[in-house]
């Protein structure tokens, strides 16, 4: 049986890389759906490796040279990983960009990282980036997986620009603590910082985490989180490369189910609102059910949630678990054929999971291992393993990583994993980094005593939305008031799907506006009409330009009244009570996530 490679053995990506194809080279590495040809193609290391040689000798012929960047935009792929370990082997860091991102923000990371080279998927990507791509000048080369339409000499598709070609490996890296990518994140200002990570800031994380995990090479990876992420990359990319696992890359979320029943993954690297979908469907579904089948439904996951309690040491023996076998096989057993029947455990991370999914998944015998990390940790710093699983926790920090909170109970780490600061933002790095290595979190938590870690608020406000991914209200909301349209706004969308935004509007900007889309301005219904709703999203989300493509509101409540001291709804310094806010329209708030 093939095992994991050593930090000694592999001290870079680009080394880690190179030992994989040596020790595995016929091995299946990647397996990827081909929509031209209506099948899925398995990718062998060495297969891998010619190709990642190609990509290599066609970034040397655009003119690039140790330490250029390159940026990449490209959904989960096989080229994805051929294009980051050419550039690794030669020097290169990446820069990852979601691929939904908006135009302006592409163009502020493309410049503020200085990247000579874009890569991207299609026609689609190209037409938006067209609006600003004289402001794209330092690119040299912007490569495209499918064919584009473009009078930009730049512009080159990758059949085109790769050569026929074999040969050995580049061995130009960087060395294990210099750059190895750049990943931009939203913090608390409204451009997102880009988060310098080095070789062994990413490998000595995943080193920590196989000390927790027995990962073999018989596994199956499902990747579906986007690559840009740091969580999917070291952990659904980078870590099956050092155990010698295989990764399927998932053809589309609203596909996840399909490839999931037909690819069969052992490991699966998820965030909340995978699960909270499920569970939403699986609930769904139970409703239609007689009410005999809702109650075996109930009894299976009480019957496994408890034999799970009794395993890891916390719960007592019950006559209910007499029926578990049986309870397993006429429910659990068929929830598990649907993800696949194979699946060993799944990692969840990026927000909270709430409790009652994380009971029904375990319930029924799906393992779900809730962790903890920051972009700034590469990234994980704490996760429950198998044999200790505390679902209301994120775990224990992985060895080696050290915590301890501050007197406002903010969470410290520090570890070989922190990062080596922010591109271009000394300040930055010095406002989250002391001067004795311990990185600031923002996180207020509790530690019990056997160390896991419970997250129990934030230092200062920022919104986790249910994909993990992060924006800062405060900013967003001061930008959203220059708008003289709009006299006060709360953002929220903690846990959720999408960004939703509580507004008072400026009464007689408001009553001209009525007046002029045909409104009754008198009439009380006007603040839930659909067509100023959809005009106030719009004028929003133009003040939102600056922020990252993720930071966009999808709908809105117009309130009828100011939120004002006198009321209890804003501070004496007229700063908002959020948790009050939240409650006063708690039925607004129900509204705006109706069905979610």
């Amino acid at each position: 049986m093939t095992s994991p490679i050593s930090l000694e053995q592999a001290p870079t990506l680009a080394a880690l890389f190179r030992q994989r194809v040596k020790e595995s080279s016929d091995q299946v590495a990647f397996i990827q759906y081909q929509p031209d040809l209506e099948q899925w193609t398995e990718y062998s290391w060495q297969q891998t490796a010619t190709q990642v040689y190609r990509w290599q000798q066609a970034i040397k012929r655009s003119g690039l040279v140790k330490g250029d960047r390159i940026a990449i935009m490209l959904r989960n792929s096989w080229e994805w990983v051929t294009c980051d370990q050419a550039a690794l082997g030669l020097g290169m860091a990446l820069v990852p960009i979601f691929v939904n991102d908006r135009a302006e923000n592409i163009a502020w990371i493309v410049n503020d990282s200085g990247s000579r080279m874009l890569v991207l998927d299609n026609q689609e990507q190209w037409d938006a980036l067209v609006q600003v791509s004289d402001q794209l000048n330092e690119l040299k080369q912007i490569v495209t997986i499918s064919s584009v339409k473009s009078t930009d000499d730049r512009v080159v598709q990758v059949a085109e620009w790769l050569q026929e070609e074999s040969g050995e490996l580049a061995t130009d890296e960087c060395g294990p603590n210099e750059l190895a990518s750049i990943v931009y994140t939203s913090g608390t200002t409204g451009r997102p910082k880009g988060v310098m990570l080095s070789h062994h800031n990413i490998l000595w994380n995943i080193a920590a985490g196989l000390k927790q995990y027995d990962i073999g090479p018989d596994n199956l990876f499902l990747s579906f989180l986007p690559l840009s992420h740091t969580f999917e990359r070291t952990v659904g990319y980078y870590m099956p490369m050092v155990c010698g696992a295989t990764i399927a890359y998932n053809r589309s979320i609203p596909e996840l189910a399909e490839d999931l029943e037909l690819l069969k993954p052992t490991i699966m690297v998820s965030v909340p609102r995978i699960f909270e979908r499920i569970y939403g469907k699986i609930m769904g579904k139970l409703e239609t059910e007689s009410p005999v089948k809702r109650k075996l439904f109930t009894m299976a996951i009480k019957a496994g949630w408890q034999k799970f309690e009794l395993e890891q040491g916390r719960g007592n023996w019950s006559p209910i678990l007499l029926l578990q076998p049986l309870l397993d096989k006429l429910v659990g057993s068929k929830v598990r054929q649907k993800l696949g029947g194979r699946l060993w455990f799944t990692v969840c991370g990026g927000a909270a999971l709430s409790p009652e999914v994380a009971q029904l998944f375990i319930g029924l015998g799906i393992p779900v291992q809730q962790g903890y990390g920051l972009t700034e940790t590469s990234p994980i710093i704490s996760a429950n393993t198998l044999e200790d699983n505390l679902p209301s926790s994120v775990g224990p920090p992985l060895p080696g990583i050290e915590i301890k909170t501050s007197d406002q109970g903010e969470l410290l780490t520090r570890s070989p994993s922190v990062m080596l600061g922010y591109w271009n933002n000394p300040e930055a790095t010095a406002g989250i980094i002391d001067d004795e290595g311990w990185l600031h979190t923002g996180d207020k938590v509790s530690i019990d005593e056997a160390n896991h870690i419970t997250i129990t608020g934030r230092l200062k406000e920022i919104i986790v939305l249910a994909n993990g991914e992060k924006v800062p209200p405060a900013d967003m909301e001061n930008a959203i008031v220059l708008d003289p349209l709009i006299e006060q706004v709360m953002l929220i969308g903690e846990g959720k799907p999408y960004l939703s935004a509580l507004l008072v509007p400026n009464p007689d900007q408001f009553a001209s506006l009525c007046d002029e889309l045909g409104v009754e301005a008198a009439a009380e219904d006007r603040y839930e009409n659909e067509k100023l709703q959809q005009l106030f999203i719009e004028r929003i989300n133009e003040q939102l330009k600056a922020f990252p493509g993720h930071a966009q509101v999808y709908q809105v409540a117009i309130l009828q009244q100011p939120m004002t001291p006198e009321n209890g709804l804003l501070t004496p310094t007229l700063k908002l009570r959020r948790n009050r806010i939240l409650n006063h329209f708690s039925d607004e708030v129900l509204s705006l996530y109706k069905g979610h």
